[in-house]
């Protein structure tokens, strides 16, 4: 042993002495690696960048982040690659427009074969893939950007596979017709990192194996210029140029059109009826050139042969810049074709659209989207412009919400270039992979809920799962104007809330009282507690506002929906709501589906009337159960009392200046009050007969009570169905809901059960 340490055995002292400086010593090294690890990370190389563009329509999704990378020069170096048919003089040279945007043009690659046949596609595929190898080598990109379902995409994914390139693509996972299908899906597989728009392509990706950590749910990036240039001021001046200066906003056609690579044939034919359709419908259209695609120059000699660039109704265009191009679909009378614009972008404008044929089959749609799957003849094509000309829908933001870019510019820079470059696949379990699973970004599928009380004006952030995020609460303005601009100014500051706390909005509903139009969106008639709140079209100002699809409903309708969805009510495939609070509503739920009666009149079980000489109905009428068993109700038979000196007994306190309400009829009755017992009974016993007719006329298996009453009434009612129901329905259940906030959760469930996209 050594002397220093038999000394230190022997001596305690000098042993705390050792153990202090070693843990010194580790403390030291610590802050050195720590040190050592800043420098490293304040080394750390800036990422290069390229991005390669092939046509007019990838660069109107990849130009954004083009924008947002040359905005931060400390982090990225940009390199910008330019083939297909960008260069070819038919197609507009749109090279052009790259520059005007003031991108530096690395490499312009000349890779299109001209014939506009499957030959020419496939020798194109190939002369790219023999010019892109020099290229990639001389710009030595850390990643390579990619977009889409391209001929051209595909060679430059092949490319950079091949030479160790890492690769993100942009929009995969999504759903379309022709061979774009297989294209898109080769591609997301030779990729390392994925930029997807919608939870359904998120999901495709992860069925393909792809690593969940790899996958960004960005949503589309050209949503991020089309909701920020909607309302620009000089959108007639930028129509009127294309189109003449007669021309009037929401008269006049967009037309684009392109070949369906797998059925040539077929998609001329359809051309040509399609063009037959606009000559007889006799509006201005503005028509694009088809793509490059094979079958593309016999549809453009049928334009010729039908004298398109002639005729007066119509300007036949190569290229129009995206920013005007956005402008001109965001205010036209209708879109018509098979890009897929019509079923994208047009949807953020509420823009209606005519989709023909196979090409866009399986992309997710808004409402605005009429699909003519088999369009044999002029007149269905005509039909269908007859149908959606003129129209506007509710603006869609399936396909992103204006942020894309910032979450692909934070994704890019969380890419570790030391990390292996060799891809590795998942095979996750679908049905079970709800949100991203990321650390870099994790969004939380949300609904913006509304509900319009008498007296108070509620907004709420609520999750997929049924929690209240966040909840906003106003009193309820008197007036029309006032009571609109406060929902605007609620749902505003919400949305903004939300992207700060990770929660993807994707629509708003709406829980109000009275009629309610919900295929509308309109109130048709109100209580008497919401004034000025009749023939009120809801919809549209919010929809236009937050550029969001809205739902809207009656407060007993979305009560029950809540259930159906959060509550008792779940799997059950028939039952009642019944609420019980300042009035009394509910909502029927028949073989799974809300009713809501020819002219929106179900459910109205507050009015069913039990007497027929009752008390007076704020509906006009006399003995509803609402007369009886409301909180108004009981409130009234409460001053009664009270003004008798008979409400109040021992022990009860009721200070002079305290309004009277329902809550003193119960606690006196509580305390042994007879009269108040009788009242309660009496309401009682009426919900309970009430309830008892309901149980003959839909015979649910399930009764829920729901309000601040539905306690107090549960034991009454199910005595008077036992003594009173016919015995086939004394079996039914009767239960007291368990959810606090029915009607913000029933307006959640409006968004979370229908904003599920429309799939063709």
């Amino acid at each position: 042993m050594h002397p220093c340490e038999e000394y230190s055995n022997r001596n305690p002292h000098c042993y705390n002495f050792r153990k202090v400086h070693d843990l010194y010593y580790v403390s030291i090294q610590r802050q050195k690696e720590q040190m050592e690890q800043k420098e490293k990370n304040s080394r750390k190389r800036k990422l290069r960048i390229c991005v390669a563009t092939c046509n007019r329509a990838d660069y109107s999704k990849l130009a954004p982040i083009m924008c947002g990378i040359k905005a931060d020069p400390d982090s990225f170096d940009l390199e910008v690659v330019v083939l297909g048919s960008h260069l070819i003089d038919d197609y507009g040279n749109t090279y052009r427009m790259i520059e005007q945007d003031d991108f530096d043009i690395s490499s312009k690659l000349h890779t299109i074969v001209r014939g506009e046949d499957e030959a020419a596609m496939v020798e194109s595929v190939g002369l790219a893939l023999v010019k892109l190898p020099d290229v990639l080598h001389r710009l030595q990109p850390d990643v390579l950007i990619v977009h889409g379902d391209r001929f051209d995409a595909l060679a430059l994914a092949t490319a950079a596979a091949l030479m160790n390139i890492r690769i993100l693509h942009v929009e995969g996972g999504e759903v379309s017709g022709t061979i774009d299908d297989s294209i898109r899906h080769a591609i997301s597989k030779l990729a390392h990192y994925h930029a997807c728009c919608t939870r359904s392509a998120e999901q495709h990706l992860i069925a393909m194996c792809e690593d969940h950590s790899r996958i960004l749910l960005a949503g589309c990036p050209s949503y991020d210029k089309l909701l920020s240039a909607r309302d620009r001021d000089d959108y007639m001046d930028i129509v009127q140029n294309w189109l003449g200066e007669n021309v009037k906003e929401q008269n006049y056609i967009v037309a684009l059109q392109h070949p369906v690579t797998t059925d040539i044939k077929n998609s001329i034919k359809l051309y040509e009826l399609t063009l037959d359709a606009l000559i007889s419908f006799n509006k201005r259209t503005l028509i694009l050139f088809p793509n490059i695609d094979a079958g593309s120059k016999e549809m453009v000699r049928v334009m010729r042969k039908k004298g398109i660039e002639r005729h007066p109704n119509f300007r036949a265009v190569k290229h129009v810049p995206f920013e005007q191009f956005i402008q001109l679909v965001a205010h036209a009378g209708c879109m018509i074709g098979n890009s897929s614009c019509g079923v994208r972008e047009a949807g953020a404008f509420g823009t209606p659209v005519i989709n023909l044929g196979t090409r866009q089959t399986g992309r997710e749609t808004g409402e605005n989207v009429l699909h003519v799957r088999d369009a044999d003849t002029q007149n269905k094509i005509y039909h269908a412009l007859e149908l959606q000309f003129g129209k506007r829908y509710p603006c869609s933001k399936i396909y992103g919400d204006g942020n894309a870019v910032t979450r692909i510019l934070k994704f890019l820079k969380t890419i570790d270039l030391d990390e292996p470059l060799q891809k590795t696949f998942c095979f996750p379990p679908v049905k079970d992979c709800i949100s991203q699973d990321i650390d870099h970004i994790l969004e939380t599928q949300s609904a913006l809920s509304v509900d319009l009380g008498g007296t108070n004006l509620r907004v709420a952030i609520v999750s997929m799962k049924g929690s209240i995020v966040k909840k906003y609460t106003q009193a309820n303005p008197k007036t029309y104007e006032a009571r609109i601009e406060l929902i605007l100014k609620m749902c505003t500051d919400a949305v903004i809330d939300a992207m700060s706390i990770n929660c993807r909005i994707l629509g708003v509903g709406v829980s109000t009282g009275g009629r309610v139009n919900p295929q509308e969106g309109v109130v048709l008639h109100s209580t008497k507690l919401i004034q000025e709140w009749s023939a009120v079209d809801i919809r549209t100002p919010i929809s236009d506002k937050l550029h969001l699809p809205v739902w809207v409903d009656n407060d007993g309708n979305c009560a029950a929906l809540a259930e159906k969805k959060f509550g008792h009510g779940r799997g059950v495939e028939n039952f009642v709501t019944i609420i019980t609070g300042t009035g009394i509503g509910g909502g029927i739920i028949q073989h799974s589906e809300l009713i809501h009666g020819s002219t929106f009149c179900a459910a109205e079980l507050g009015h069913i009337m039990v007497s027929l000489d009752g008390p007076e109905c704020m509906c006009g009428s006399r003995g509803c159960i609402e007369a009886y068993a409301s909180g108004m109700a009981l409130q009234r038979e409460a001053k009664k009392l009270h003004d008798e000196d008979l409400l109040v007994v021992e022990g009860m306190s009721l200070k002079n200046e305290d309004p009277v309400s329902a809550i003193h009829l119960i606690t006196a009755a509580k305390m042994g009050n007879s009269k108040a017992e009788a009242i309660l009974k009496t309401a009682g016993t009426a919900l309970g007969v009430g309830i008892a007719n309901i149980l003959h006329t839909v015979n649910p298996s399930l009764v829920i009570l729901s309000g601040v009453l539905a306690s107090h009434y549960e034991n009454p009612v199910k005595q008077i169905i036992s003594q009173r129901a016919l015995n086939s329905v004394q079996g039914t259940k009767v239960m007291t809901s368990d959810l606090e906030e029915p009607a913000l959760l029933g307006a959640a469930s409006l968004v979370l059960d229908y904003a599920t996209r429309r799939t063709y």
